[in-house]
Parts: C-alpha cells; structure tokens; sequence
C-alpha cells in the first residue's frame, strides 16, 4: 500500500494550495475566489474557474443573504444533501419540494417537469432567498419565467444545472438576464449537485478549513 495522507486539515491545505497553484483565480474577488476554489474543490476540475459567469455583488449579497437568515431553496435532495448546515449562519431553512406529493399534479397542469413544478411551491419563501439549482435545467428555466410574471425576486441564484438538454442554455439564459438577482453560474453542460452546494457552502462560510 502507497503511503497516503490521514490528517483532515492536512488534506485540505494540499487540496487548496493544489487550487491556487494550478487554478486561473485572479479575476476573482476574496470571496468569489474561495467560491471558486470550494466548487473546483467539489469536482477535481480546476477549468471550471474559467467558465464561472457571477454578477458583481453575488458574493457579497448571497453571503449577507444567508447572515441574515435567508432560506436555501434546492431543486433536488442531493443539492440540499451537500449543504453543511453547521456552515450555515443563522440556522436557514433548506427547502426541497421535488417529492412534495404536488408536484406530479401540478407538472401535467403546467405542461412541464416536477422539477419546474417544484419551484412553483416556493413562491412563499422565494422573496430575499438564496436558490441553488444542481440538477434540472427546466427548474431553472421555469424559475426565470415564474419571476418575468412578477414573483417574488431571490437574492441570490447559484446556478449550476447539467447535462446535455437545456443546461447550457438555461444557464446563458440566466447569466444575460439575472431579473434583478444576483448570480453564479457555471457556462457550458458541466454542473451537478456537489458543485451547487459547494457554491452554497462557500458563500456561508468560505474556506474555513484553512483555519482549522
């Protein structure tokens, strides 16, 4: 067996300095790069830097967001699987109504996927929140059309949908016109459930296993 590394704070600093070396960080802002950083860290891709689209307060106002007691709206169990709640700053709600027993209902009267009818179910708590979308591009796609009809405006949306149908596109769709939001979004079909959360845990907490 090759010798491999057992200390956890050990693992990390390698694993960030690793980001730093070989990532292109310096456009970023201090908190747009540990978001950065926490995403490449998610998926072992240190390109995906160069393909993160944001506005220029996402960072600072998601943050805020979340200091201030903001819900976390997720598209999918496994975005909100990977959100670190100790991370979180005033114990925010995390809201997945994917398998709400509505959803299945409410995407034939919608004409689309449970995932877009899911979103229906956060007008509530849509106001002032930070939504993380990890898996299905018409969750986002449908969430831009439910605030072009006047909803209630999130803070803060991470966008980070994948695959090969409409993820790219809702996405760019998302980054041209953010409807008064602010932004991260991952261009291109690379996405997924671990780097959406990963986003999410940057902007509660940044990096702090660097101080551990």
């Amino acid at each position: 067996m090759r010798p491999y590394e057992k200390i956890p704070a050990a693992i990390y600093a390698q694993s960030f300095a690793t980001v730093r070396a070989e990532a292109r960080l310096d456009r970023f802002d201090p908190g747009m790069a540990a978001l950065a950083t926490r995403v490449i860290h998610s998926c072992g891709m240190v390109e995906v830097a160069d393909r993160l689209s944001y506005s220029p307060r996402a960072y600072d106002v998601g943050h805020a967001a979340l200091q201030a007691g903001a819900p976390v709206l997720c598209d999918c169990e496994m975005v909100a699987a990977g959100v670190i709640r100790r991370y979180l700053p005033a114990e925010n709600q995390v809201i997945v109504s994917l398998n709400d027993p509505a959803t299945r209902g409410l995407a034939e009267e919608i004409g689309n996927t449970r995932s877009a009818a899911a979103v229906e179910l956060w007008r509530d708590h849509l106001a002032g929140a930070v939504v993380v979308i990890g898996n299905a591009p018409t969750a986002l796609f449908h969430l831009l059309e439910l605030l072009d009809q006047g909803w209630p405006k999130p803070a803060m949306i991470l966008g980070f949908p994948v695959g090969f149908v409409g993820a790219a596109e809702s996405k760019a769709e998302l980054a041209s016109d953010a409807r008064g939001a602010e932004f991260v979004a991952l261009r291109g079909r690379r996405g997924g459930s671990a780097m959406a959360s990963a986003a999410l845990n940057a902007l509660a907490a940044g990096l702090p296993e660097e101080n551990t």
